[in-house]
């Protein structure tokens, strides 16, 4: 964690350390009540159906720039082929790229996939590793996948930053960053540990729902007066 502290500069918490937390913690019961009834993200429902660390890996890395039913399917028709990663690794790549397209990128993350499950395989005797940093040591695993399997699968603590995260707390001015490692780490400053593990799926669900990225509903959404609307050009 030392290294995350001294990733964060005083100007990517441009409130200040204490205003920032207190205004971040404050809106996460509002956030709570505003998608209350939404649907779960694909890969958050599969880590509450299977509890299995492989598959929530697998499902994050085919879930980046594709839509959650695509992710959700794509997911099922490959864990029928392959439940575990000597199942996977043994499909070549062409096959891997057939099962999950049409995910984004599918190609590539066929290629990370199978490098993946051989790494399980060889370096972690077929399990998942359980820390961030081992994470980062398998192909097409960055910092969003690593710290959606370590508080998914493992109910450990970490903070995943997708594109809604990272573009709605710059937008409630929490935080002023540039990219979603630099949001993690300022977050990882201000956001109590007792929210780190649910608020992806809180703004992910909320940014869909409401702050979404062209023309926000500001008119319905229950935190607007605490929003200082950075970068919002038209409101709904």
């Amino acid at each position: 964690m030392a290294r995350g502290r001294e990733k964060v500069k005083d100007e990517h918490i441009p409130l200040g350390r204490q205003k920032a937390s207190r205004l971040l913690n404050g809106i996460v019961p509002a956030l709570r009540g505003a998608v209350r009834g939404e649907k779960a993200p694909s890969v958050t429902e599969i880590s509450q159906s299977t509890r299995s660390p492989f598959k929530v890996l697998v499902s994050t890395v085919i879930s980046a720039r594709t839509k959650d039913e695509v992710t959700a399917a794509a997911s099922a028709r490959l864990f029928a082929r392959a439940p575990d990663p000597k199942k996977l690794a043994r499909l070549s790549e062409k096959e891997i790229a057939k099962i999950i397209y049409p995910a984004g990128f599918f190609r590539t993350k066929a290629r990370n996939l199978r490098a993946l499950a051989r790494k399980l395989v060889s370096d972690f005797g077929g399990d998942v590793p359980g820390s961030i940093d081992e994470l980062l040591t398998l192909p097409g695993v960055g910092r969003k996948t690593a710290n959606l399997v370590v508080t998914l699968a493992f109910g450990d603590y970490g903070i995943c930053v997708d594109t809604h995260v990272h573009r709605i707390v710059n937008r409630l001015g929490v935080v002023r960053t540039s990219n979603p490692e630099q949001t993690e780490f300022a977050l990882r400053e201000v956001l109590r540990k007792e929210h780190w593990i649910e608020i992806n799926d809180l703004l992910v669900m909320f940014g869909k729902k409401i702050c979404t990225p062209v023309s926000p509903r500001c008119s319905v959404c229950p935190i607007e007066e605490k929003c200082m609307k950075v970068g919002v050009e038209r409101t709904r």
